[in-house]
């Protein structure tokens, strides 16, 4: 059964120079792909009771409040579902945040990226620092009691001491979860088509993310996957669905979903899914090999890493055996540790973890 949710909501007031998500600054198609995104769930969403449903973007917050019901009213959640939507500081303020909360909202991710404020305009960032602190408050007055917050390390001109500044000012403002992601230059955005020449180097990123681990442990935030970390019981019970390996429907222009062993995937072009939000699907049954790589991948992105138990049953394959030639080279190495319940990378694991991951996957 599919208890997972996942829309994306393409628009932004201004696209950012990093950014190569499927995201739009024409804000005036809103209504029409609000039509046809509840075209497409209508049609395909079975009534399943959900345990999360994520509103990603984007820029969820250029939609209002009404709009966001609107969505929302579309699904059966239960009573403890966690709901959540991605906001940017320049588009919200106390009222609207009450609102969301109002509507059944109960958590939400704040796009930061850094506090520094000279960063933050040579990214092509649209808040300010004061701004997100703004946000943060004004959440917290409004009732939210979960709140996470996006921060990139290796961004241009960041030091070692400018990101650590980052860390202490988030860790400040007493919010439950942090994700950080290495900066990615990759095809479509505006640094690809220029890159700059102040970026830190890989050595200078790899010891910033070592700091955010020191730090984020001595403020009692748990490291629960490669880039995130939660205060206890604060986990993202949506992404972890998606490292756990289980299904979920995707709605809207680029969204991506997974059910019965089936990834599909839906046009990235806006007019096309405006036109006919059901077709232009892209699909792939996995294989029982692709399977299994997927829940290795994803698997050992998670801390608590691969549980080899559940991997019996998902499979019928005893992991010790199938995979013994790799796990003796990199427990040898320490690059991965044996867990109570199977088997995890180690920090300096997670530092080369794509070559490692390459020999489970070969």
């Amino acid at each position: 059964m599919v208890q997972n949710v996942y829309i994306h909501i393409p628009f932004c007031r201004q696209k950012c120079k990093y950014c190569s998500f499927v995201s739009f600054p024409n804000i005036e198609k809103k209504s029409k792909y609000l039509d046809a995104l509840r075209q497409e769930i209508l049609l395909c969403y079975k009534n399943e009771q959900l345990k999360t449903l994520y509103i990603g973007g984007g820029t969820p917050s250029v939609l209002d409040v009404k709009e966001i019901d609107c969505i929302l009213r579309l699904f059966n959640t239960e009573p403890n579902a966690e709901i959540t939507i991605e906001i940017n500081p320049e588009t919200v303020d106390y009222e609207y945040l009450c609102a969301l909360q109002k509507i059944g909202v109960n958590r939400i991710s704040i796009g930061c990226q850094t506090f520094d404020d000279k960063i933050l305009l040579e990214i092509g960032r649209i808040h300010n620092s004061h701004q997100v602190i703004k946000t943060v408050k004004n959440a917290q007055n409004a009732g939210f009691k979960n709140i996470s917050l996006d921060l990139i390390y290796g961004l241009p001109n960041q030091t070692i001491q400018r990101f650590e500044n980052d860390l202490n000012q988030a860790i400040n403002l007493e919010i439950q979860h942090i994700s950080l992601y290495g900066l990615k230059i990759e095809e479509g955005c505006a640094f690809y088509y220029n890159i700059p020449n102040n970026l830190p180097d890989e050595d200078s990123q790899a010891d910033m993310y070592l700091k955010a681990l020191s730090l984020m442990d001595k403020y009692g935030f748990e490291h629960y996957e490669i880039s995130n970390f939660a205060q206890k019981n604060f986990y993202s019970r949506h992404n972890l669905n998606y490292w756990d390996n289980n299904s979920y429907y995707g709605f809207g222009v680029a969204a991506h979903g997974y059910t019965n062993g089936v990834r599909y995937s839906n046009t990235s072009d806006i007019d096309k899914y405006i036109e006919n939000p059901i077709v232009n699907k892209g699909k792939k049954v996995l294989s029982l090999k692709e399977q299994q790589e997927e829940e290795i991948f994803l698997g050992f992105r998670k801390m608590s890493g691969i549980d080899t138990n559940l991997f019996y049953k998902k499979f019928g394959i005893n992991f010790d055996v199938k995979y013994k030639s790799v796990l003796d080279k990199y427990l040898k190495t320490g690059h991965i540790m044996k867990t109570p319940t199977g088997y995890k990378f180690t920090t300096d694991g997670i530092m080369v973890s794509n070559y490692i991951l390459a020999d489970f996957l070969e």
